[in-house]
């Protein structure tokens, strides 16, 4: 089961186990402070955004039309931002680090 480092938005750094198949979003919107994942999942809401850290930018499925049009309107956007709900989890990505953005 892939481990992910989440830091909330409180600044608290969190380490989360996933199954296989599961969306970075499904783990980050059970923290206290973690995403909330209004459209739950369905790429519709930018509301699961988060920042990669650079390192782990390449490793990740590159992201979809869709999800590059909901990040465009983002005002706290960045180069690392991606939206959780777009990020399958696998073992390949253990140890995946992110950063749980501001709500815009």
């Amino acid at each position: 089961m892939p481990v992910v480092y989440a830091v909330d938005r409180l600044g608290t750094e969190h380490q989360l186990t996933a199954p296989d198949g599961a969306t970075l979003m499904e783990q980050l919107r059970d923290l206290s402070d973690g995403v909330a994942a209004i459209c739950g999942g369905n790429c519709a809401c930018a509301t699961c955004h988060v920042y990669v850290d650079r390192e782990w930018l390449e490793r990740l499925p590159a992201p979809g039309a869709g999800e590059c049009a909901l990040l465009a309107d983002v005002a706290s956007r960045r180069d690392t931002s991606r939206l959780s709900c777009q990020i399958p989890l696998d073992e390949h990505l253990s140890g995946l680090r992110v950063t749980i953005a501001p709500e815009d």
